[in-house]
């Protein structure tokens, strides 16, 4: 259902509002390259910074501009469950695919926690959903016995996007939940070591600037083309590092101003890059053939 390149979509800003022709642009640009699908106000796209309206706003831009030619995963989780509950009801109603529910943030619950919160939201929509782990920016990770728990108890979930940067993992998900379980990779430069051991895709950021060349990398490890996938991952490493020189959106929004795609606009408290990262990500992005 959910296999194969997404791109977590940047939410461009100009003048500190929803830049919505922009937005039209960076959508049609994914549906050209011939990815699979996109993810709206996910890490990405900035949803911490967005409220409710601007939010489901960016969903519904979303699916309009997708215009059914690519499957619309919303990122609607939150460290409150009646909130994650209320933008996927709203997601939905907008016409989404399908749910990103990112762990709750900041509040740390326990795994038995952790269950009960995406049960919840489980139970109060039809979508399918993709657990979303990154311990990294969340504090917790969603353990292996707590994905098959709710695999088992909620048929809607069907996928984790596994961002904790651990090839063992991939492992043990797909020895404990079996062959149809989704697992994407939410790292770039892990995309391929994470495929080899089961998983079955990325959730992207780089296919934000560089959509064709993730997709071919993708299809082409996925049918057994191990040399031409490694031939585009060596060629295109140093982008999937230099994206994340500083903190995700930052590095990529950059990347799509100096292409000319958006406006290099954010919100507090993330702000443009400092000039040096900046001066590294522009040569890194030259020497990669993204820019002249």
């Amino acid at each position: 259902m959910f296999t194969g390149t997404y791109t977590a979509v940047v939410t461009p800003f100009r003048d500190g509002v929803v830049d919505k022709a922009a937005l039209e642009r960076l959508v049609k640009a994914q549906v050209r390259a011939g990815v699979d699908g996109i993810v709206p106000v996910g890490t990405t796209g900035e949803s911490p910074t967005l409220d409710y309206e601007e939010h489901i706003e960016v969903v519904a831009l979303s699916v309009k501009y997708a215009a059914g030619k690519v499957k619309v995963v919303a990122g609607t989780g939150g460290n409150s469950t009646s909130e994650a509950i209320y933008l996927t009801e709203r997601a939905e109603k907008a016409g989404a695919d399908g749910s990103l529910q990112v762990a709750p943030y900041y509040n740390k619950p326990t795994q038995e926690g952790l269950f009960q919160h995406f049960r919840a939201v489980a139970r109060k929509t039809r979508l399918p959903i993709i657990l979303y782990s990154i311990p990294g920016r969340c504090g917790i990770e969603i353990a292996v016995d707590t994905v098959k728990r709710l695999a088992q108890k909620c048929p809607n979930i069907v996928g984790i996007k596994e961002a904790g940067g651990n090839a063992d993992r991939v492992s043990q998900l797909r020895a404990a939940l079996g062959p149809k379980f989704e697992i994407l990779s939410g790292d770039d430069s892990l995309t391929l070591p994470f495929m080899a051991v089961g998983a079955q895709g990325v959730i992207s950021v780089a296919s934000n600037i560089i959509p064709r060349a993730v997709v071919q990398m993708v299809a082409a490890f996925a049918r057994g083309d191990v040399r031409g996938a490694m031939k585009l991952h060596q060629k295109y490493y140093p982008v999937f590092k230099d994206l994340f020189i500083e903190t995700n959106p930052v590095p990529v929004k950059a990347a799509l101003a100096m292409m000319g795609m958006i406006q290099e606009d954010y919100r507090l408290p993330l702000v443009p890059m400092n000039p040096k990262n900046r001066d590294a990500l522009q040569a890194t992005l030259k020497a990669c053939g993204v820019i002249k």
